[in-house]
């Protein structure tokens, strides 16, 4: 939450479909997996009753709001310990997604539910750890091979919105050292995103999108 001018596109829709999700989904104890700053815990206080965000000792975000060490594939907690799951734009940073899947799903409790976002066309970020791009088939097949029945994997964009924001990143990109900073180059991103936004309510070419929301139910173990 608390989104900058140039991905206020991006980050609004993806903040609704997730919220939407989760209203509908989460309650109880929750893992945030890969917490950083903890960006949703004031909206999530009153779905769940406890917040428990992990993440790992180098992490580049403030550690303030990190209540575990540890990774995505080794989360220091016993077994069936959580009733939901969240994590955003984690995935694609993992070396090994489907050993982190597995690991959410050892937390999770049976039918328990893990909300997802994943990123598929979008630009190398936090270099050097940006390892992976998922598409929707590629997702179905690892949650479920983990154990975890799909539930929903909604994409979050057509080619407009993946486009405009992009663009806005490329424009953004030359308002660095050594170049002077240029001042229309905000007004200009923001102008891109409303158009694309409104654009967006006609646009269905979701094989563009740059990201996907996945909704997947721990399944019961035989």
């Amino acid at each position: 939450m608390g989104h900058q001018l140039h991905n206020w596109l991006v980050n609004s829709i993806h903040d609704r479909e997730l919220m939407r999700v989760v209203k509908i989904h989460f309650h109880g104890k929750l893992i945030d997996i890969g917490c950083g700053t903890k960006p949703y815990r004031k909206c999530l206080s009153g779905l769940v009753t406890e917040h428990v965000g992990v993440d790992h000792a180098d992490c580049l975000h403030d550690k303030n709001h990190i209540d575990l060490l540890g990774t995505a594939s080794c989360i220091p907690v016993e077994s069936a310990s959580f009733d939901c799951a969240l994590c955003t734009t984690v995935l694609e940073h993992i070396e090994e997604p489907e050993s982190a899947l597995r690991e959410c799903r050892r937390v999770l409790k049976d039918g328990a539910v893990a909300v997802y976002s994943v990123p598929f066309i979008w630009h190398i970020h936090e270099r050097p750890r940006d390892f992976y791009r998922f598409t929707n088939y590629g997702l179905k097949y690892l949650f479920e091979k983990v154990g975890f029945e799909v539930l929903e994997i909604k994409p979050l964009s057509g080619f407009c919105v993946t486009f405009g924001q992009l663009l806005v990143y490329f424009l953004y990109s030359f308002n660095v050292k050594p170049i002077k900073y240029i001042p229309v180059i905000p007004a200009l991103g923001m102008l891109i995103q409303a158009v694309c936004y409104l654009l967006s309510k006609v646009d269905r070419s979701y094989i563009w999108t740059w990201a996907h929301i996945v909704v997947a139910r721990a399944r019961k173990e035989a």
